[in-house]
């Protein structure tokens, strides 16, 4: 995945190759500790609460609920410059990471109107990035 002058998505290595590659497919990946069990995002090659290596990929429902969101009025680095006002959230995946992330759809381009903490939300892919939109 060739990013160039775009601060919105990191360089993919060969670790977090897997994860850019389903994004890019319409899949969310995280990590699941096969030790104690937990799931983790960001991804890591060992467990964060375990500190087991004992960890893989594991395909997520796509189901969300938003923590919290703050409507960004200015970004000058690209591509963000173009899409303000936008919403950066966190969102709790229901695997139980926390993810940051975009709100998109309706609700995001009325500035967050509509939007509340717990709403139910689902994984939506913008560029090959997973961004999310409220649920129908």
């Amino acid at each position: 995945m060739e990013m160039g002058n775009r601060f919105d998505v990191p360089e993919a290595d060969a670790f977090t190759r897997a994860y850019w590659d389903a994004a890019a497919e319409g899949r969310l990946l995280i990590r699941r500790c096969g030790a104690c069990a937990r799931a983790h995002h960001y991804p890591r090659e060992f467990c964060p609460y375990c500190w087991s290596e004992d960890v893989s990929w594991q395909d997520a429902s796509g189901r969300a609920t938003l923590y919290t969101w703050s409507v960004v009025h200015r970004n000058d680095l690209p591509p963000f410059g173009g899409r303000t006002p936008y919403v950066a959230a966190v969102v709790d995946l229901a695997e139980g990471p926390r993810m940051s992330t975009e709100i998109v759809g309706e609700a995001a381009g009325e500035a967050s109107a509509g939007l509340r903490a717990g709403l139910e939300l689902a994984v939506a892919f913008r560029d090959g990035v997973p961004v999310f939109r409220p649920a129908p």
